[in-house]
Parts: structure tokens; C-alpha cells; sequence
């Protein structure tokens, strides 16, 4: 078992490494597509800024107190981003190509495959604004802080991420079905941006769907809350992280699945 982790460790490095080779040959891209992703995130920033020029408090949460969710919020998203973005292609375009064929054919785990084909840089972006927010909040004194939270903290952003690599993967496998899924998995995606914000502003159902259905409420608000208020037990971090672990198997096994059933293309 060791030797096969060093070994696919190995291959990442190495397929990783000509990834970068690649996108070295147009830097001004590489430049323009980590700006937008950076300016994207500022302007979310801004619209917060906005709103409570308006509204002082949204449900009891202050400025403050959002600025740290919608940070808390962004460093799960960009590692996910960062490290399977790849699994987009399997839901638009590798499936109904036929260019899933060439993982077929490899003596390496298909997933595995997928997403060591290359990083998002754009990512950092992401990263970057959701790291300068949380130091900022940090700063404020308004997260709570201790040896125990800084655990969980790590806990949580990988689980988190690991739930956004579920949902993605889950979707994306619908293709080996319909043949092209990502409207499926761009819908599902977008409703990650409802768990920046408190969900007790949203309808009972919106509430449901981003709690328990697809759960971006638990990489989002309900962990960023346990960070800012004492009275939110920990227990929400164990629920995010049994969450993560069982959307993961389910994810997986439709991907396996989807591969077994998986018709190259033809004419």
C-alpha cells in the first residue's frame, strides 16, 4: 500500500510538472486568469459592503462577522478548485469526445487520472482573498480562538473540500449516462454561493436544500458560525466531516460505475 501511494505520488509530480510546462507558455493567460478570479472575489466583497450600507445587522450578523464566513467560505472552495477542476471536462466535454478513452487504456487509477492532469491556478485567487480575510477577522478578535479550534479548523477546510469535490464528481459522473452534465453540475456549483450567508435569511426549502441535499451549508456558515459564536457546540464540525466522508463514497462509486458503463464515441 505504501509503495502504491509513492508511486502515484511520483506520477503526480511528474504529470503536474508538465502541466506547468504548458501553461509557462503563455504567462499573460496565466497572469490574466489569476486577476479575474482575485477581482471576482473582491467585488463579492464589495456587494457585502454594500448591503450593509443598507442594513446594519442580517439576522443578528454583523459586517464583521460575514466578511469571516465569506472568507472562511473560499479557502475549502479554492483548494477543491485548485486540485480537481479537471472534473468539469468529464462533465462538458471528455465523455461525449470519446477522450475519456485514453484514461481507459492507462494501468493507473482512472480518478486518479483525472485530476493530476492539471492544477487551476486561477485558484489562488480564491485562496489568497479567503487567507486575508480570516487573518483580518483574526485581527478583529472576533473568531474564537484556541489550540482545540485551529484543529478543527484544518479539519474543516479539508472536509469542506472534500464535500465541493463530492458534489462536483458526483455530477460530472452523470455523464457517462446523458453525455453532457455540466448544466447539472453547473447548477448544483452555483448554489454553493447561498452558504456565504446566513441561511436563516433563506426560505425553509432553500434552507433543506443547501443544508442536507447538497450541503454547501457545512463547508460554509454552520462551521464558520462554530469559529465566531461560543455557544455553537463542535459537533458541527464532526456532522460536516461525516458528511464529507459519505457524499465522497457515494460520489465515487457512481464515478466507478459510470466508467464500467462508460461507450467511447463513435458514428
Amino acid at each position: 500500500m505504501v509503495k502504491k501511494v509513492k508511486r502515484y505520488f511520483r506520477l503526480y509530480k511528474v504529470l503536474i510538472s508538465q502541466f506547468f510546462k504548458v501553461i509557462l507558455q503563455s504567462k499573460v493567460d496565466f497572469l490574466m486568469g489569476l486577476l479575474g478570479f482575485f477581482l471576482t472575489q473582491v467585488m463579492g466583497i464589495a456587494f457585502l459592503y454594500l448591503v450593509f450600507e443598507q442594513i446594519p445587522s442580517l439576522q443578528g450578523w454583523t459586517l464583521d462577522q460575514l466578511i469571516f464566513i465569506y472568507g472562511f467560505a473560499q479557502i475549502p472552495r479554492g483548494i477543491d478548485h485548485l486540485l480537481t477542476d479537471n472534473i468539469w471536462m468529464v462533465a462538458w466535454r471528455l465523455v461525449i469526445n470519446g477522450d475519456f478513452d485514453r484514461y481507459m487504456l492507462r494501468p493507473m487509477n482512472i480518478f486518479f487520472q483525472v485530476i493530476a492532469e492539471k492544477l487551476q491556478p486561477d485558484a489562488l485567487g480564491e485562496l489568497l482573498i479567503g487567507a486575508i480575510l480570516v487573518v483580518i477577522s483574526l485581527g478583529k478578535g472576533i473568531v474564537i480562538v484556541d489550540a482545540g479550534r485551529i484543529l478543527l479548523f484544518v479539519v474543516s477546510v479539508l472536509a469542506g473540500a472534500l464535500i465541493y469535490t463530492s458534489i462536483k464528481l458526483f455530477f460530472a459522473s452523470l455523464a457517462f449516462w446523458v453525455k453532457i452534465s455540466g448544466p447539472f453540475l453547473q447548477v448544483a456549483y452555483e448554489m454553493a454561493n447561498f452558504a456565504k450567508y446566513p441561511t436563516e435569511i433563506y426560505a425553509k426549502a432553500i434552507r433543506f436544500i443547501i443544508t442536507w441535499v447538497i450541503p454547501f451549508a457545512f463547508v460554509a456558515y454552520l462551521p464558520a458560525s462554530f469559529f465566531l459564536k461560543q455557544e455553537v457546540s463542535a459537533a458541527v464540525i464532526g456532522i460536516e466531516y461525516m458528511i464529507a466522508v459519505v457524499f465522497w463514497c457515494i460520489a465515487y462509486a457512481v464515478f466507478n460505475h459510470g466508467t464500467k458503463v462508460y461507450e467511447s464515441a463513435g458514428n
